[in-house]
């Protein structure tokens, strides 16, 4: 993949260090993860910015690590 360099503000990257840290990403996996959830929040204004996170996270873990939906409970007929 090729990279580019770009100027960012200094406490943009200092929130991104933070927040790497407690995700266990690089900082500019951070940024790069931001900017998705940004895209993809655009992209569907329509739902939380909390949902386009997880499930840009979800797509991400591999696939043996997932855990099958189960309704908790079903309709009655």
């Amino acid at each position: 993949m090729a990279t580019v360099s770009v100027r960012i503000d200094e406490q943009l990257v200092e929130s991104a260090r933070k927040a790497a840290q407690a995700e266990y990403r690089t900082v500019q996996g951070q940024l790069e993860f931001w900017a998705k959830v940004g895209r993809a929040a655009l992209d569907n204004p329509d739902l939380p910015v909390t949902f386009v996170a997880s499930s840009l996270q979800s797509l991400a873990e591999p696939r043996e690590l997932s855990t099958p939906f189960v309704p908790r409970s079903k309709k009655a007929k």
